[in-house]
């Protein structure tokens, strides 16, 4: 490795200000010890002036988070930055990061400044900005829009007023690899101080090109790039800090580069904010999408039983997943099916094998998709004969604006009535953790699915349960008029599928 990159996540900022992103003062807190957690090296904390609480929020993570640089934004007046200030001021390592634009298209219409008014204003905006502490980054805003002299004229002078990082964004997604490098290039070339600032970019998503173009200006000279967590952010959202990250560690005998992030974090990171927000990533999305690691082909997952570097550039253990995920389907192979079977317990002939290998075929070629329970009953004939280790009597909840939720769950396990009361945050929360308290369960809840099954006020509800324990996932179904009870009665059968630990048989096929 012959240079770091450093990471410049603004997930708390230009990330949160995506409809659907935002979070509170103690969400963003959360997310901030993770970002810490992940070692970005800057956290842009948020935008101090644009309200008490995104105020408070930049002040708490200021004054609780350590380890990166904590950053607050402020447009290029004294107001911002003096507000800025205030609020980042108990970091130990503070940023002030102000900008101002500098496209003939934002003076003309949304400034209605000359171009000598805006580079007075930057170089004000940067000395102001000195006074209260030495690192600042000055960005120009619509850069890539922005007349290239011109550009330069005002990056010359805001660095000779004491800029430190000079951040070059493509605001609206709208510049191409091959001319974002160029771009950055001139700058290196034209800024006759250029080497006394760290190069940085804020790229965009409209194009679908934000990772490409960081990539390109890092080839050329950039050595901050500024990047969210799942690629959230403005319209199409920012580059997606996974994306780079993993682009510069699996090929960096290419490039050269590295970072300081701990990658082992990046999934951990990535679920915490879809957690945080509730908003999922789609399954194909690059990294930390659900198809990253997941394998259907059967000549895929094949290679990889033989090979991990066959069909894989990068392991899950790298990200924080713990392995591949070999999807069974109409596309799997006879190996991965053996696999699979050998994992859940089911030790079979060749004969046996082949025979339910044709089964699973045939059943493949009718669902989409095929859980455990279906292997299950393939092997060993039972449709519904998963022995039941527990049993549910009775669930009583009682709830309201005014009361906390309890639930008291009654059960049977091994002939013995169980009953166990818990609070929750809900009352499904607390029914779970009534039967937790039952089963001794100590995996977790992958997944609750609320269906409707009838239309009404009296509709019947179908609730679907996944569970996860010890490298097993298994699901239950449960239905009623009562969500209540279809929610227990979903569990109780996930419970019975995880109890249930199959023996070396002979299927009888």
């Amino acid at each position: 490795m012959t240079g770091i990159v450093k990471i410049f996540d603004t997930s708390l900022r230009d990330g949160e200000q995506s409809p659907g992103y935002s979070m509170d003062t103690g969400e963003k807190l959360r997310m901030a010890h993770q970002l810490a957690r992940l070692n970005v090296d800057i956290i842009e904390a948020g935008f101090p002036i644009a309200s008490p609480g995104d105020f408070e929020a930049v002040q708490r993570i200021a004054n609780e988070v350590s380890g990166p640089i904590i950053c607050g934004l402020a447009r290029a007046n004294q107001g911002d930055i003096d507000t800025c200030w205030k609020a980042i001021r108990g970091a130990k390592k503070a940023r002030i990061h102000t900008f101002i634009a500098t496209s003939d298209i934002h003076l003309k219409y949304k400034l209605r400044k000359s171009r000598e008014q805006v580079l007075e204003e930057a170089v004000q905006a940067v000395q102001h900005a000195k006074q209260y502490t030495d690192d600042v980054e000055f960005s120009a805003e619509d850069a890539t829009r922005s007349e290239p002299e011109y550009l330069a004229q005002v990056f010359q002078a805001v660095i000779d007023a004491g800029a430190q990082t000079i951040n070059v964004p493509d605001t609206v997604g709208y510049t191409i690899p091959s001319e974002f490098g160029k771009l950055i290039a001139f700058l290196r070339e034209r800024v006759g101080n250029i080497h006394l600032a760290t190069i940085s970019v804020h790229c965009h998503n409209d194009l679908g090109l934000a990772v490409a173009n960081s990539l390109t200006a890092i080839e050329h000279g950039a050595r901050q790039v500024e990047c969210t967590i799942n690629g959230i952010g403005e319209r199409a959202g920012n580059a997606s800090l996974e994306e780079i990250v993993m682009t510069l560690k699996v090929r960096q005998e290419q490039l050269g580069l590295g970072t300081n992030i701990i990658s082992e974090q990046i999934y951990p990171t990535s679920k915490l904010l879809t957690h945080i927000t509730g908003i999922s990533v789609q399954p194909n999305k690059a990294i930390v999408g659900a198809n990253a690691f997941a394998h259907e082909s059967g000549i895929h997952q094949d290679g990889l039983l033989k090979e991990e570097k066959t069909y894989s550039i990068m392991t899950p253990v790298e990200i924080g997943l713990t392995e591949h995920k070999y999807i069974l389907g109409k596309h799997s192979g006879r190996h991965a099916f053996r696999a699979r079977l050998k994992g859940m317990g089911f030790d079979l002939s060749e004969e046996e094998v082949d025979q339910a290998f044709k089964r699973f075929k045939e059943l493949a070629d009718k669902k989409k998709s095929i859980f455990e329970e279906d292997l299950e009953a393939i092997v060993t004939g039972l449709i519904r004969g998963i022995p039941e280790k527990f049993s549910l009597e009775s669930v009583e909840v009682v709830c309201g604006t005014k009361k906390k939720p309890k639930a008291v769950v009654v059960a049977r396990s091994e002939g013995k009535k169980i009953k166990a009361a818990e609070f929750g945050a809900g009352p499904v929360d607390a029914v779970f953790k009534a039967l937790q308290r039952i089963s001794k369960f100590k995996g977790n809840l992958e997944k609750y699915i609320v269906t409707a099954v009838t239309g009404g006020t009296d509709a019947q509800g179908e609730v679907m349960v996944e569970l996860h324990e010890n490298g097993r996932t298994v699901r239950g179904v449960g239905s009623h008029t009562d969500i209540l009870v279809a929610s227990a009665q979903a569990y109780v059968a996930a419970l019975n599928r995880l109890a249930f630990v199959p023996k070396k048989i002979s299927a009888q096929l």
